[in-house]
């Protein structure tokens, strides 16, 4: 009938216009998530000090390229590095993340697929973006040929600052007791004999947070490349010369020299370095030991603090006095992200210098953009222009075992508070290390 006919066709109009709007709809969602896609990139981070200049940079870059960039702070460093452990086993890892920890975690993650080997992208273009950062910051990212993880060899993270860590010395404090502070101590000699003069008008002499036993490590590693090379400490730790050598001892022994003529800040092994950073900065000890984010540190505690940066007096003149440095903080691109290439240009434009001058400014931390320090401020050119004999335990081509490493350190611990010598503390060492290339063996 024709009553029946009308029914039929406004039920076939309904169903087309369901139809239609259901497509609009899946239409619409679907754009919005190419929009997303595209405009939005998500980063976590530590760096409390840093959120509100992020945040500056992340809207010029919105306003300059149309993707919007959300900084999301996650601190302190302990419970940052959680959560991206537990995201990582989640498959839910933002666009743009760091890791914080040893070389086999980096490695870890990059097994597991979450971070990008962005080699191809460092080496691509006219100008090549590797040229722009300082070697050691980059080596800190790289993974060699053979290295001990089995990565394949390439750059898997963007160094967006650098550091390093040196002695700083007070200034006013060297006029004090008639030290010419245009002319710090640059020999071991040299620095015992200002230390033993400030020492004798009651100037604390040597503060650092020791408390903290990387800080040691970093301080003995220091002279241990000074006074055998760094060849000799590779053999070391590949088992070839044993931690009794006499090279050794005679890192032990700087310990055992700056305890027994007083000239390490009283409580200095239980010490943090915060606390470390608070004596200095109130002038209330003359050296300090600490890296380069000091800078911003101490312009916060005391602004009108008079100081300089020198390298780690030397005690030899066969090698070089290296440094602990490279990258301070890297970022890593998520390979599973949809914005992948979209990330990787927010990385270039950030490690661009004009980006760069802008971080290092208004967070006195040194940038990773060699081309950018003529305009960073003088005492962060202080650390920059050492840079290149900067060394760190990720870019040596073998690791300690971290039970070695713990048992050299806490054995330094006791030898400034007297309780051990040298001489036993080298034993002891070598025989955990004896112990761990058994253990080693034994596995494989």
């Amino acid at each position: 009938s024709k009553e029946g006919e009308n029914k039929m066709t406004r039920r076939t109009v309904c169903m087309f216009c369901a139809v239609v709007f259901l497509s609009c709809i899946i239409w619409f969602v679907g754009c919005a998530r190419k929009v997303e896609k595209v405009t939005g990139i998500t980063v976590w981070h530590w760096m409390t000090d840093r959120q509100d200049a992020f945040n500056e940079l992340a809207e010029i870059y919105e306003k300059e390229n149309g993707i919007k960039i959300n900084f999301e702070l996650y601190a302190p460093s302990d419970a940052y590095t959680q959560k991206v452990m537990a995201s990582g086993q989640t498959d839910t890892l933002p666009d743009i993340f760091g890791i914080l920890g040893e070389k086999r975690i980096f490695a870890s993650f990059i097994k597991a697929g979450h971070v990008a080997d962005l080699t191809e992208e460092m080496d691509a273009g006219n100008g090549k973006w590797r040229e722009v950062f300082f070697s050691k910051a980059l080596d800190v990212n790289r993974f060699l040929p053979g290295n001990q993880f089995g990565i394949k060899p390439g750059i898997y993270g963007v160094p967006i600052d650098v550091t390093n860590i040196q002695v700083l010395y007070n200034k006013a404090l060297f006029r004090k007791v008639g030290l010419d502070p245009e002319r710090p101590p640059s020999t071991w000699r040299e620095f015992i004999n200002a230390g033993e003069k400030l020492k004798a008008v009651g100037i604390p002499v040597l503060v650092s947070g020791w408390g903290e036993i990387w800080l040691i490590d970093c301080f003995a590693s220091n002279y241990a490349f000074n006074i055998m090379g760094k060849e000799k400490v590779i053999a070391t730790i590949r088992g070839d010369v044993p931690y009794t050598d006499p090279d050794w001892i005679r890192v032990f022994s700087i310990f055992k020299e700056l305890s027994e003529k007083g000239l390490l800040a009283q409580g200095v092994v239980t010490m943090v370095n915060k606390t470390a950073e608070q004596i200095f900065a109130n002038e209330r000890a003359a050296f300090a030991f600490n890296g380069s984010w000091c800078v911003n540190v101490y312009k916060g505690m005391n602004p009108a603090l008079e100081y300089g940066a020198i390298p780690p007096p030397k005690i030899s003149d066969k090698y070089p006095m290296v440094i602990w440095g490279g990258a301070g903080s890297s970022f890593m691109v998520n390979a599973k992200s949809e914005k992948r290439e979209e990330a990787i240009e927010f990385l270039r434009w950030l490690t661009d210098k004009k980006q760069q001058v802008f971080l290092a400014k208004s967070t006195q931390n040194l940038p990773s953009n060699k081309y950018s320090l003529a305009e960073i401020p003088p005492i962060l050119a202080e650390f920059a222009d050492d840079m290149e004999r900067t060394t760190h335990p990720s870019i040596l081509p073998v690791a300690e075992f971290p039970r070695v490493i713990e048992s050299f350190n806490k054995g330094i611990q006791s030898i400034i508070t007297g309780e051990k010598t040298p001489e036993q503390v080298a034993k002891e060492v070598q025989k955990v290390k004896e112990r761990e290339i058994k253990s080693q063996r034994l596995e494989r």
